[in-house]
C-alpha cells in the first residue's frame, strides 16, 4: 500500500512539474484572433474595443507589468503580442493574445490545462482595459 502511495505521489510531482516547466508551442497560441465579438468561452474571455492608434503599446505595457507575465511571441511592430501568466502557487499557464488592426483592439485570454479558469482570464483583460480606460 506504502508503495501505491510512493508511485501516486510521484505521478503528481511529475505532472505538476510538466505544467510548469512544460515547453509552450508558441505556434499553436500566438495566432489571430478570430472572434468578432466580445465573448466568455469556457477557460477564458475575448474582449473587442474600439480605440485610438496608439493603445497596442500602451496594452503591452500593461500586460507586462501584471504579475508573473512574460512575453512569448510578437510584438508592438507586428500588431500582435502573445504573453503568458503563470498562477501564483502551482504556475498554471494562461495565454493572453492581443492585436491591433486600425482602430480595433481584440484581446483573447484562455487557459492551457484544465475547463475552468474561475473567471480570471476575463477578470484579466477588464483589468487592463480598466486601467487604460478603454
Amino acid at each position: 500500500m506504502a508503495t501505491l502511495g510512493w508511485v501516486i505521489l510521484a505521478l503528481a510531482v511529475a505532472g505538476l512539474a510538466y505544467i510548469r516547466f512544460g515547453p509552450t508551442d508558441t505556434d499553436r497560441w500566438h495566432r489571430p484572433i478570430e472572434a468578432q465579438s466580445n465573448q466568455d468561452v469556457p477557460g477564458g474571455a475575448v474582449r473587442i474595443v474600439q480605440v485610438g492608434p496608439d493603445s497596442l503599446p500602451r496594452v503591452d505595457q500593461e500586460m507586462r507589468a501584471l504579475p508573473r507575465t512574460k512575453v512569448i511571441a510578437g510584438s508592438v511592430e507586428e500588431g500582435r503580442i502573445t504573453y503568458e501568466t503563470r498562477s501564483l502557487i502551482f504556475g498554471f499557464p494562461d495565454y493572453t493574445t492581443v492585436e491591433q488592426a486600425g482602430n480595433t483592439l481584440k484581446m483573447y485570454a484562455r487557459l492551457r490545462f484544465g475547463t475552468s479558469d474561475m473567471g480570471v482570464n476575463r477578470n484579466r483583460l477588464e483589468r487592463v482595459l480598466r486601467a487604460l480606460q478603454l
